[in-house]
């Protein structure tokens, strides 16, 4: 079989509107390393979208979800409930940052969390007005497009948004937005526009992810929360590509020294599986009736069984130093590479969650068309990476935390022969 017959195969089959990265087919993966139909070897950082942060096919992960093969595939927890799954709350309820009572509910992807924080968020404070910033990212369904700060692809040719969401700028110093002036935009949007005493919630991801890696500055998450506590308005901590110990902690918030209402959750959660979550206040969490929340597929028990052994595997195998530790050889080996290479015009992001940002040689304008060279020349070497950003002209780095140090070694010989080889293009 070869990945050009099951293209053609794909373009009569599958909707253009699902975008696609790559031609390559995978047939198998094991770790960081992925096999297509015709046997090529690629190395994945990309790590579907840091869903794999375990890395592919985890032994104890793959062990776990055998197991619960054998009991039982699906009941639908609302109809007959199951152990694992109280088990797994519970377990979030501890580790999500945040000193107070908490509870969870499960759902199956990182939109339909977000979607079920603002409906816990509204049904709480009975206020309808939500707040998300610029670059962010929160899902396609549409009020996840809605909240997203970014038009094309996911906005684009879908019609009118959800009503009563609003967007603030994301501070970004690169780019002329200081963080003092993304929090002047907050108390402008209550002084002209907006009642804070409207607003449900407040969205933002601790470190942007499809809006280009940008963290979060203290000085942002401690002002928000702040406005927060001032207004009685919600604050949720988008943690779906942050979550489970890619940033160098389990939750990226613990980097912080405030904690969000709400967190979302979901791609790393259960290690290749659907699965997600919103956990927070436990008053704020009970808010909604019975009934209001929930789903068919929401809490899959293969998707908990996943996600214990993830649990387990991130302390057992204390993949939050390792992520801080592969983490800092990147950035050290980019930042070596940037010497020589005026393109780059910053190197960022706490963990294991790094990326570098391309501009024109003379650093005045973004240049996506450099990153997707550098994307691509990766791709002929058998190097799989993501580029992200609002302009597109941001590489993003997500392999798996469990890579060994010889294919890490290996994917920066090739990194660095990319970005030399895009350079001279």
């Amino acid at each position: 079989m070869l990945n050009s017959e099951v293209a053609a195969r794909r373009d009569d089959a599958i909707s253009r509107g699902v975008g696609m990265m790559t031609q390559i087919y995978a047939d198998r993966a094991e770790n960081a390393e992925v096999w297509d139909v015709e046997g090529n070897r690629y190395i994945d950082f990309a790590a579907g979208i840091a869903v794999v942060n375990t890395g592919h096919r985890h032994p104890k992960v793959m062990e776990a979800v055998e197991k619960q093969l054998k009991s039982f595939t699906h009941t639908c927890h609302q109809v007959l409930p199951y152990e694992n799954y109280v088990r797994l709350a519970e377990r979030l309820n501890a580790a999500v940052p945040g000193d107070f009572e908490k509870k969870t509910v499960f759902v199956t992807t990182g939109a339909e969390a977000v979607e079920n924080a603002i409906k816990i968020a509204r049904a709480a404070t009975g206020r309808p007005a939500v707040i998300a910033f610029g670059g962010g990212f929160h899902g396609r369904t549409f009020m996840g497009m809605s909240l997203t700060g970014k038009v094309a692809p996911y906005k684009k040719g879908f019609g009118a948004m959800m009503p009563d969401v609003y967007h603030v700028p994301f501070p970004v110093e690169l780019h002329g937005v200081s963080t003092e002036a993304a929090l002047d935009a907050l108390k402008g949007l209550f002084k002209a526009d907006l009642d804070p005493e409207r607003v449900a919630a407040i969205i933002f991801e601790p470190v942007q992810g499809e809006g280009g890696f940008y963290p979060a500055p203290a000085e942002l998450v401690r002002g928000v929360r702040k406005l927060c506590d001032d207004h009685g308005i919600v604050m949720v901590a988008d943690e779906v590509q942050t979550g489970f110990a890619r940033t160098g902690n389990l939750f990226a918030m613990h980097g912080y020294d405030v904690a969000a209402d709400l967190t979302t959750m979901a791609k790393g959660l259960a290690g290749g599986l659907p699965l997600a979550a919103v956990t927070g206040r436990a008053d704020l969490m009970d808010a909604a009736a019975p009934g209001g929340l929930g789903g068919t597929y929401g809490g899959n028990p293969l998707g908990i069984a996943a996600a214990n052994a993830v649990l387990d595997v991130i302390e057992e195998e204390k993949l939050c130093d390792r992520a801080n530790e592969l983490g800092s050889r990147l950035k050290q080996r980019l930042e070596s590479i940037r010497q020589s290479t005026p393109e780059m015009v910053d190197v960022r992001g706490p963990g294991f969650m790094v990326a570098t940002e391309f501009n024109t040689t003379d650093g005045s304008a973004p240049n996506p068309d450099m990153a997707n060279r550098v994307r691509a020349e990766a791709l002929k070497r058998n190097l799989i990476l993501l580029t992200c950003g609002v302009h597109g002209n941001v590489i993003r780095f997500l392999a798996p935390i469990t890579i060994p140090d010889a294919v890490f070694g290996e994917a920066m010989d090739i990194l660095e022969e990319s970005i030399g080889a895009a350079r001279a293009a």
